[in-house]
């Protein structure tokens, strides 16, 4: 017996009449009452008796209420043990979207109120900020970096550019290009980086090619590496600097892309319809 079907009888020996039951499940009285009819059929009994009047529960039928009652409390609670257990854990790198991270939020909020979200701030060390390994159900991160195994979908592209002290030489330009800070320390990244990150955010030059800098393994590391030893360090447009920093577009360095990404083999309807809200709200 379905589940929907014991609703629509319960309704009805409740009501003890098809157009109040109707109402009561926000549909018309035809299909309730075809509805009935198949349950009837199934277990080869009359449940009702209809009258002018409204209905009256047969003996069958006050038996089959006495059950379904009991089937659908334990449903309802079956229902609620699961959503309270359902948590949804989004990965990241500490990288803000800004508005279209508020409009995110408020459109899986409204489309997923059963659904509790939690953050995981990842270091550089993952990129995919614990897909792998189970501990992100999906990541808002940036490429490149190993995708093998892993639906990624772009939501935007954003500039890049040197993270500078407001003292610096160089502060002051329009622009720059990477061979202007060819001679300073680069900042390194943690041994175990994804190749493709790691070269990446090495201003697009292999491990080892630049004068190596501090190890960092957060943006905020990266930052405080600049404004206390002067360090070389790249950054995507739109990250808050600290007092005492600045930015300062490279012309030569390929955008980089900010991506909601999961893996493919875990995707299931609360994954797909996170990444369709996150490409909607980044348009």
């Amino acid at each position: 017996m379905e589940l929907r079907l014991l609703r629509y009888f319960v309704a009805v020996a409740e009501e003890r009449h098809f157009g109040r039951a109707a109402a009561r499940l926000h549909m018309t009285q035809p299909p309730l009452s075809r509805a009935i009819r198949r349950l009837e059929n199934d277990l080869g009994v009359v449940l009702l008796r209809r009258s002018s009047a409204g209905v009256e529960p047969t003996a069958a039928g006050t038996t089959l209420y006495a059950e379904a009652r009991t089937l659908l409390d334990q449903a309802d609670r079956a229902r609620a043990r699961v959503t309270a257990a359902a948590t949804f854990t989004v990965g990241t790198l500490a990288d803000g979207a800004g508005e279209a991270g508020t409009r995110l939020a408020a459109a899986f909020r409204q489309r997923h109120p059963e659904v509790s979200i939690r953050f995981r701030e990842a270091d550089f060390t993952d990129p995919t900020t614990g897909l792998r390994t189970g501990l992100a159900d999906v990541a808002l991160t940036r490429s490149p970096f190993d995708e093998t195994g892993i639906s990624v979908r772009v939501l935007r592209t954003d500039p890049v550019g040197l993270v500078l002290r407001t003292g610096d030489p160089l502060a002051g330009r329009e622009s720059l290009r990477l061979s202007d800070v060819a001679d300073r320390p680069w900042f390194q990244l943690p041994e175990g980086t994804d190749p493709l990150w790691r070269e990446y955010w090495n201003g697009a030059a292999p491990l080892g090619e630049r004068p190596a800098g501090p190890v960092v393994r957060t943006v905020s590391e990266c930052l405080q590496a600049v404004l206390w030893n002067g360090s070389a360090g790249i950054a995507p447009f739109g990250h808050t600097l600290p007092d005492g920093l600045t930015w300062v577009p490279l012309t030569d360095m390929p955008p980089s892309p900010l991506v909601v990404a999961w893996m493919t083999a875990r995707e299931n309807p609360v994954i797909r319809s996170f990444a369709r809200l996150a490409v909607e709200s980044h348009r």
